[in-house]
């Protein structure tokens, strides 16, 4: 993996990324509960411009002995990067960058509902999870618990907590599996095909991941999203722990 310097920039050519997220003073507010590893609640300040922060820095990873030790912090903004680029689903603005307990990641906190969650959610937001399932897919997440699926106030589902994705291996563990077997919509499938294929060739998404992620995941990631779309279908759960613990 690369330097800390081009994840940064690449927040600073990004219009949707805050420039307080990015340029800001942060200041840690409080340690965030339930969390496997250490995440603040922090306060970014640039000029007038003021917001809240979900900071989470690479010092304070607990070592996983399947992913390599101090890449979780990356591995959150590689899946912003890789939602921005598909157009879907809604991932808060994250970028890596320094912060008053060192590199990590910073995320742009959202305004949620508490008592909402995927499964409280799922009937009614059917279609937005589909969207979900196939991202998973392509990110190899090895950890969708429903209460990562959160509901703004804006109305929007925003998701987070992705620092244990974008491994090599099958990994995938998700509480979303009602669309297994059916067929991926086809709007979603050329958004997938044209993720692919900038995978495959220079510019700003591979640029982007190569930053993050080492090159084996990249080319995992590439891979993944080439099964998705010749597949075409939801996958049933496999062998092994297809689903996280806890549900929530």
């Amino acid at each position: 993996m690369s330097g800390d310097e081009r994840p940064l920039e690449e927040g600073l050519r990004d219009p949707a990324v805050p420039n307080a997220l990015t340029r800001g003073d942060l200041e840690i507010l409080g340690l965030l509960p339930n969390s496997s590893n250490y995440s603040f609640l922090a306060k970014a300040t640039a000029g007038d411009e003021e917001l809240l922060v979900v900071y989470k820095p690479q010092r304070g990873e607990i070592p996983l002995w399947d992913f390599p030790t101090g890449t979780l912090h990356r591995r959150e903004a590689a899946a912003y990067v890789v939602a921005r680029e598909l157009g879907w689903p809604d991932v808060p603005p994250t970028i890596v960058r320094e912060g008053p307990e060192g590199v990590g990641s910073a995320q742009l906190f959202v305004d949620f509902d508490p008592t909402q969650h995927y499964f409280t959610m799922e009937a009614e937001r059917a279609q937005d999870f589909r969207k979900v399932a196939a991202f998973d897919l392509v990110i190899n997440n090895a950890d969708r618990k429903a209460g990562h699926c959160l509901l703004g106030t804006d109305g929007r589902i925003w998701l987070i907590d992705h620092g244990v994705c974008f491994n090599e291996e099958p990994k995938l563990r998700t509480v979303i599996w009602e669309f297994a077997g059916e067929p991926i919509e086809a709007g979603l499938l050329a958004d997938l095909r044209r993720f692919a294929d900038s995978l495959t060739v220079p510019g700003p998404a591979r640029e982007a991941l190569a930053a993050l992620l080492s090159g084996e995941e990249l080319a995992a990631t590439a891979h993944r999203t080439e099964a998705v779309v010749s597949s075409g279908v939801y996958p049933e759960p496999g062998d092994g722990r297809p689903y996280p613990w806890p549900p929530i």
